[in-house]
């Protein structure tokens, strides 16, 4: 379990909508699509009605300060199943970066990798009370897309299985183009939690709102005002 699967659910029944791809940018054929994901007749591109609203929200912050830029969403909805294929798929290529194969893991190797795994990605449970937080649609992944069209750099990919995707970890280095990544990451965690997110602590470009994640964050900050997560595992 994770600190956050503590939090209680209130299922509040707010519909999965499609979010207006036209208003952002995003990445066509989408990322997890092409490597084969089982999405079914779900799209990914789903989000729970006021979590899109927010969305929206955050995108019009970010172009108070930068007109011409935008967000764009790599994830967002992920049914179980997706999640389950996308943890095994990392476990693949951790076995990969180790050179290893699957003849060659003992079960200590075995156990090492998968901890490296879960440090990224959410387990794929079919647990009502701990869902993972894309199956929730209330989870999204995004990064920012310059005046140009050009993703910024923000110091390591999407979905990276290292400490560079801790999001402040680049904070304290002098070098110039490190700060140049933190400042990037700041801008974007600023627009979206002004907008009502709150961002992963592990990952710079996961942001959520309402889920157990979301609430467990609000409510290490404000312990005076604890809420409860509003949306549960969908599907």
């Amino acid at each position: 379990m994770r600190p956050y699967h503590k939090i209680p659910i209130v299922e509040c029944g707010e519909p999965l909508v499609e979010i207006p791809l036209e208003l952002f940018a995003v990445e066509s054929p989408h990322p997890y699509e092409k490597l084969g994901a089982p999405y079914g007749e779900h799209s990914p591109y789903f989000l729970r009605q006021s979590v899109v609203d927010s969305l929206i929200a955050a995108q019009k912050n970010l172009q108070l300060l930068y007109p011409d830029w935008r967000l764009q969403i790599f994830d967002a909805y992920r049914p179980v199943a997706v999640q389950k294929f996308m943890v095994n798929y990392a476990f693949g290529e951790a076995l990969q970066m180790a050179g290893l194969t699957e003849a060659e893991l003992s079960p200590d190797k075995s156990q090492v990798l998968w901890e490296e795994v879960y440090k990224i990605w959410a387990e794929p449970s079919l647990d009502e009370k701990t869902p993972p937080p894309h199956s929730t649609g209330a989870a999204v992944d995004v990064t920012l897309v310059d005046d140009a069209g050009e993703i910024v750099e923000m110091g390591s990919p999407i979905d990276e299985m290292s400490e560079r995707s801790h999001p402040h970890y680049f904070a304290n280095s002098s070098h110039p183009l490190a700060q140049e990544y933190h400042t990037s990451r700041q801008l974007l965690c600023d627009v979206m939690e002004k907008a009502g997110f709150r961002r992963n602590p592990r990952e710079w470009w996961h942001f959520s709102l309402g889920d157990q994640m979301w609430a467990w964050l609000n409510n290490e900050t404000n312990p005076n005002h604890p809420v409860v997560a509003r949306y549960g595992r969908i599907f």
